[in-house]
């Protein structure tokens, strides 16, 4: 494959104007040419504004480069979504209805998020600009792979993969801020066949999340993803599935990672109708702490919960879920609740340990179903905070497993502990099943 220096199609590449239009030559050139590699060297400041990669088009950041958002509207013509909550959305890099599409290099993509937020307080950016780009949307993409880059700061999702199959991204980093809004860090959405290896993500929202949105519905469910050997940190969950789930989710596979202080560990979170079945969890360690409640979750080890989004919405199933060899300790335990009663189904544990200790001065005892009706409230619970478009939490006598309504629910040397001081507030002891 041949290279094509960015050097060669004109750009200032000094880190204040705008690229974008000698990256896009470039990329045609080698689109074009039957497929190339479209290198930014070691050492440069390229800033751009939105940009579509091709068919057969690897861009390469060498090490020591930097790739730099754009900052301003109308360097992002583009949107991601063309109804619903994030229309407003705008793209930076893309590519659709392509093959063989490569993102690669030890080189930095940064997105630029704070210029994007236009206040922020002790826990989160906001308000934010309602039109900050997604650092990237790949749609129908056959065969694309991402590998060993640094994707930092970006404003919206980082990697986001809609409709694609055989996706292959291993050895990267996501470093976002831990008060930036919305940044997820990979999006498989109606994905098939994916593998995730060998990355440490720390986001703010989602480190690694499934979801099938109610747009890309006819690219059918996600189904053959594989994760390992992943570190992740966020203030959201770390490996979720939902909450958008227009769609089903199968054949799932999570392996060898390792969760550092995330909001949530495992979460499952049926709104929209879609099931997910055949999904096993193998050789996890989870470290769970509270943070502010403007983010949903409790601190949550594990989570399993499906429910309408909107009362009369559709509701999905979850079934034939594994955890095997899973080590948790944090603030909260296992949470499973399904409404209505029997949505959820056939879910071993098998050797699971959760140790509890206090780590933060956020209090027990908050059950969080967020996103849900803003008056939904569970049983034998309170109202804990303030209303939201999202639902608010609820408060209720906290403990390690919490299990409503679900069926078929095996147990098999799930273990618990509790740190000093903390046996008067947390009920402790397994479920009657």
């Amino acid at each position: 494959m041949p290279d094509f220096p960015l050097s060669a199609f004109g750009p200032v590449a000094d880190g204040r104007h705008d690229d974008a239009p000698a990256l896009q030559r470039a990329i045609d050139a080698a689109h074009a040419a039957g497929g190339g590699r479209v290198v930014i060297p070691s050492g440069a400041r390229v800033r751009a504004g939105f940009f579509e990669l091709r068919s057969r088009v690897e861009l390469h950041v060498e090490r020591d480069a930097v790739l730099l958002s754009a900052t301003t509207l109308e360097a992002f013509p583009r949107r991601v979504f063309g109804s619903g909550d994030e229309s407003e959305k705008r793209l930076w890099i893309g590519a659709a209805h392509a093959e063989d599409v490569t993102l690669s290099g030890e080189g930095v993509i940064d997105g630029q998020c704070h210029a994007f937020a236009l206040g922020e307080n002790e826990h989160i950016y906001t308000p934010t600009l309602k039109w900050r780009p997604a650092l990237t949307c790949f749609e129908n993409i056959r065969r694309l792979t991402v590998r060993d880059l640094t994707f930092r700061n970006a404003a919206n999702w980082t990697l986001h993969f809609t409709g694609c199959r055989d996706v292959d991204v291993h050895d990267v980093k996501i470093l976002n801020d831990l008060r930036f809004p919305n940044a997820d860090g990979i999006d498989p959405d109606h994905c098939q066949r994916v593998r995730i290896a060998r990355c440490h993500i720390v986001s703010a929202d989602d480190c690694i999340v499934l979801k099938n949105t109610a747009q890309f519905a006819h690219y059918g469910p996600c189904a053959d993803i594989e994760v390992s050997d992943c570190r992740l940190e966020s203030v959201s969950a770390a490996f979720k599935i939902g909450s958008e789930s227009h769609g089903d989710f199968r054949r799932i596979r999570v392996r060898d990672c390792v969760i550092e202080r995330s909001h949530r560990g495992l979460a499952l979170q049926l709104r929209d109708g879609g099931n997910v079945e055949d999904l096993e969890f193998r050789n996890i360690t989870i470290n769970t702490r509270r943070f502010a409640p403007v983010f949903w979750g409790a601190g949550e080890a594990i989570y399993l919960t499906t429910l309408a989004r909107r009362p009369g919405g559709p509701v999905g199933e979850l079934r034939d879920i594994r955890f095997h060899d899973i080590r948790c300790s944090g603030e909260n335990g296992v949470v499973i609740y399904s409404d209505p009663p029997g949505r959820i189904h056939d879910v071993l544990l098998e050797r699971v340990h959760v140790e509890l200790a206090r780590d933060t001065a956020w209090p027990s005892g908050l059950f969080d179903l967020r996103p849900c009706a803003p008056d939904y409230l569970p049983p034998g619970s309170a109202p804990a905070g303030v209303s939201t478009p999202w639902g608010r939490p609820a408060l209720r006598p906290p403990a390690i497993f919490s299990i409503e309504n679900a069926e078929r629910l095996t147990l098999r040397e799930v273990t618990h502990a509790l740190a000093p001081g903390l046996a008067s507030e947390w009920r402790v002891g397994l479920p009657t099943l």
